[in-house]
């Protein structure tokens, strides 16, 4: 068998979706700390020839970078099952299950995972507002789509329109849900290992695109300063999400903590973000895991897969 440090690493990254730059950012990230571990390392701009590419860099192993459509989807995932490719994160059904998050509520919701109250509106405008007998504030999102993108926060009735059709610009589907007031709580999960649990105070309160990429004032404390009941909780929560959606590897489970202290599930991630604000890699250094550490350990995750085909 070849040497570990000797076997061609493919980096996935780019591709067409919303995330594009994020996954750029993340899968640099993941090809300099495979290079410091001393893989051979190959980042790969995804797109309709990726067979091409990975056959042409005589790739082994891929490490999936990418975000949101056409890599968090199980498309990409489903391309290398029958390439017969190794590679990282989640399978074909967790990660098109995850991706959907209005898939992903009603299958926890089956198994008395809590999730936030909401309903599910197909390219619809309903007379009632907010629909399905909420209240206002409402979330408002798109149900496939990543980083934030399209999520709106609407406490009246006048900004109410302009949310759903942004919501639309991304999928057919909207999902609205109650608005929690609370804390921002995220939890990494690998390998049905949680890591510690990170805080996210945001300016407003909202954790939107430019809190997470753009904006600097965005605090982040790790370990959360939680009450170990809810922690205990949310790191009880988190595996059986993961376990659930039947994931794999890395993932990363949101919370929001209601002011009385009750961990809701908002969605779960199978790709997490990996830049050098990303919320995975801060949790692992808390639990002494250093970020090449952390990239080595989620290649190795997919080559035991592979050993056990």
């Amino acid at each position: 068998m070849k040497p570990k440090k000797r076997i061609r690493v493919g980096v996935l990254m780019g591709g067409q979706s919303a995330e594009r730059e994020i996954s750029l950012e993340t899968g640099n990230a993941v090809c300099a700390a495979l290079t410091r571990r001393g893989y051979h390392v190959f980042p790969i701009d995804t797109d309709e020839t990726l067979p091409w590419k990975l056959r042409a860099k005589k790739v082994e192993v891929a490490f999936v970078a990418l975000h949101g459509r056409g890599g968090e989807d199980g498309t990409v995932q489903g391309l290398l099952e029958v390439l017969g490719m190794p590679y990282t994160g989640s399978g074909v059904r967790a990660s098109a299950m995850a991706m959907d998050k209005a898939m992903t509520k009603a299958l926890l919701q089956t198994h008395g995972v809590p999730v936030p109250r909401g309903v599910v509106l197909e390219n619809e405008y309903p007379r009632a507002i907010p629909p399905g007998g909420l209240k206002w504030p409402v979330v408002v999102k798109p149900s496939s789509e990543g980083s934030t993108i399209g999520v709106s926060i609407v406490r009246s009735s006048s900004s109410w329109r302009t949310a759903l059709r942004r919501a639309y610009q991304y999928d057919s589907h909207a999902i609205v849900e109650t608005y929690i007031e609370g804390r921002e709580i995220a939890m990494g999960v690998i390998d049905a290992r949680a890591l510690p649990a990170v805080e996210i105070q945001a300016p407003g309160g909202f954790y939107d695109f430019k809190a997470k990429y753009k904006k600097v004032t965005t605090r982040y404390v790790c370990p959360a300063p939680v009450s170990q009941g809810s922690l205990n909780r949310m790191q009880l929560l988190a595996v059986q999400a993961y376990t659930i959606l039947g994931c794999e590897g890395a993932a990363r489970v949101d919370f929001r903590l209601s002011r009385q202290g009750r961990p809701v599930i908002l969605e779960v991630n199978t790709i997490p973000g990996m830049t050098e604000r990303s919320l995975l890699p801060m949790a692992a250094a808390q639990a002494g895991l250093t970020y090449d550490a952390l990239v080595e350990q989620m290649l190795n995750s997919a080559l035991g897969k592979s050993s056990k085909r």
